[in-house]
């Protein structure tokens, strides 16, 4: 047996080990970068989703000046639907009556590393807005 008859075929099994290298290596940078683009998502619909409860002030205390608070039942709701209408799970809660959190949380689907048997990866966000009265300039 020749030298080149015994090295035949070893081109081949290179080329097919290189190929899945650079498929697994394709589907890291894509799917490891659409996951932080999907947690990105998450934190934005988190923050719009705070504003939105921030936005309903519990009128009597603001109107008589003494304080600012979050109408707790409309803000929660409001941000809810908020977060319903992304499609898009999470919890709010309303601290010291002035401040609104929102976490979210949401799956990327993966569509390369799926292929290789790596499965939904979870992603979180989390955003509060708080109430502040200023005058001028000067938080109160």
């Amino acid at each position: 047996m020749t030298c080149r008859e015994r090295e035949r075929g070893s081109i081949s099994l290179w080329l097919v080990t290189t190929s899945i290298v650079m498929t697994i290596l394709v589907g890291l940078a894509v799917d490891l970068g659409g996951q932080v683009h999907a947690k990105q998502r998450v934190h934005n619909l988190a923050a719009q989703a705070a504003r939105a409860g921030g936005q309903h002030v519990a009128a009597a205390p603001a109107a008589e000046g003494r304080y600012l608070a979050v109408d707790t039942s409309a803000g929660r709701s409001a941000a809810r639907e908020f977060l319903s209408a992304a499609g898009v799970s999470g919890s709010v809660s309303v601290h010291d009556g002035d401040t609104i959190t929102v976490r979210v949380a949401d799956t990327y689907r993966p569509k390369f590393l799926s292929l290789v048997g790596i499965g939904d990866l979870p992603v979180t966000g989390r955003a509060s807005a708080r109430l502040v009265r200023t005058m001028e300039g000067n938080e109160q």
